[in-house]
């Protein structure tokens, strides 16, 4: 067995290598010159576009805008905030955020491609539903059924076996059991219950359910953070410089800190930054493609502010934390050094249940949102018919999840998150003449009188 782990665990990480982690980031490079720089020039247009008055009333789809966009920052603000913003650190140092800030930042214009083929290439189900994604746009655009299959089946395998269910439901029963003293059968009971009355109720529940959880825990964690931030204003300064210089200096020992090369920074930083906001891994495109619009273009830049808000807004706020808490130095790692941040920034007794609460906001979302990408991956493979036994081993395994704790399942899914990113991947590089085109003509349509300059073609 040990045998078989060592093997998982070697090929975990050929999968999250510099390969992979390059052709990602790449990826986004590539966009972001070939879009100019669109995810900075318009942002403002992608904001207003968010929190507008107009939600899609009256046009094709089954969700709001905001809707699809919460579903989808549902399943990428997770406990990856928390957990996996200080493991970054613990591993590469202070700099390891600014290059989770790198990854974003080239992140946002990969979001945007594959959200704006999402909605290009949906369909109708025979349900009636959209249905979308990576599955719908390699196979309709790219002209590659094996890749479409390959993409939903692994897809169907972290929904079930990782990111959606067994992290997610332990995040939630540990803070029960070590903040509130909840045992873990009740807990579980009461998990499996509230993810089965919203699940049952298909895309439209769990849309409603986090177009009103997400914003919440979003401004409950930052105000945390923020009132640590205020109880530590005058090292903010020199938090932020240790940031920035770390991240071309590296990190010299300090307490329980054994020291950071660059590298290690920006392999850190840049594989939790892409892990915390799945730019490029295929997965929020499920979800863009149920949005109520009628341009691909409009939802691309709606999508790609879910990275902004998860990376450069929460990841920020939880790094910023432990840096100027010196919280990152010590022996601790994980989830125990972001309780030990805010126990040192605000009242230790308040600090621990702060980071309890956002974890259980923060996992039973993402439960969510994955349980809504499985759905769609596990009908474009078996059609309309598996929807319903997938729901029901959906909450098995969310039931079930409370008493596991099996590390070979957990670092086989994170395998298979990894190769989801693959197919993707191709399907943004082959059908990246389809992005800038149509991007292209929506802002010439828009901009017709405006002076900036057209975005080169590929």
């Amino acid at each position: 067995m040990s045998s078989i782990q060592s093997l998982l665990e070697t090929l975990d990480s050929l999968v999250w290598g510099p390969p992979l982690l390059i052709l990602l980031v790449g990826t986004g490079i590539y966009l972001t010159l070939r879009l100019g720089l669109l995810q900075i020039v318009r942002l403002p247009l992608a904001l207003r576009l968010v929190f507008g008055r107009d939600q899609g009333e009256g046009k094709e789809g089954d969700v709001s805008s905001f809707g699809a966009l919460c579903t989808a920052l549902s399943a990428t603000i997770g406990t990856g905030n928390i957990v996996g913003v200080a493991t970054a650190i613990k591993l590469g140092g202070p700099g390891a955020l600014f290059w989770m800030w790198m990854a974003a930042l080239f992140g946002m214009a990969t979001k945007y491609a594959e959200c704006l083929l999402a909605v290009k290439y949906r369909v109708q189900d025979a349900n009636g539903q959209m249905a979308g994604g990576p599955m719908h746009y390699l196979e309709r655009g790219l002209g590659s059924p094996l890749l479409a299959k390959l993409f939903a089946l692994f897809g169907v395998g972290v929904a079930f076996f990782g990111i959606g269910t067994f992290p997610q439901v332990n995040a939630i029963t540990d803070a029960m059991t070590i903040s509130f003293s909840v045992p873990r059968e009740v807990t579980a009971a009461l998990l499996t219950l509230l993810v089965a009355m919203v699940t049952l109720g298909g895309l439209n529940a769990i849309a409603n359910v986090s177009t009103k959880i997400v914003p919440f825990m979003a401004l409950f964690y930052i105000g945390s953070c923020l009132a640590v931030l205020y109880a530590n204003l005058a090292d903010l300064p020199t938090a932020i410089a240790l940031v920035i210089s770390s991240a071309f200096t590296g990190s010299a020992a300090t307490g329980g800190f054994v020291g950071a090369g660059i590298m290690l920074a920006i392999q850190s930083g840049v594989a939790r930054g892409v892990f915390s906001n799945e730019s490029g891994l295929g997965s929020a495109p499920i979800a863009a493609a149920a949005a109520k619009t009628n341009s691909c273009v409009e939802q691309g830049l709606v999508s790609m502010t879910g990275t902004f808000f998860d990376t450069i807004v929460i990841c920020t706020m939880t790094g910023l934390v432990l840096v100027v808490t010196g919280a990152w130095s010590s022996a601790e790692s994980g989830a125990a050094m972001t309780s030990l941040a805010f126990s040192h920034g605000l009242n230790p007794q308040v600090g621990v249940y702060l980071v309890s609460i956002g974890l259980l906001f923060f996992a039973f979302t993402t439960i969510l949102g994955w349980n809504y990408y499985g759905e769609r991956c596990a009908e474009y493979l078996l059609g309309v018919k598996a929807i319903k036994p997938y729901r029901v081993i959906y909450l098995l395994l969310v039931a079930s999840g409370a008493f596991l704790h099996l590390d070979m399942i957990w670092v086989l899914a994170d395998i298979v998150n990894g190769l989801m990113a693959v197919p993707n991947l191709i399907g943004l590089i082959g059908l990246r003449h389809v992005i800038i085109d149509e991007t292209r003509a929506f802002f010439a349509a828009r901009d017709a009188d405006d002076q900036e300059p057209d975005i080169q073609p590929a």
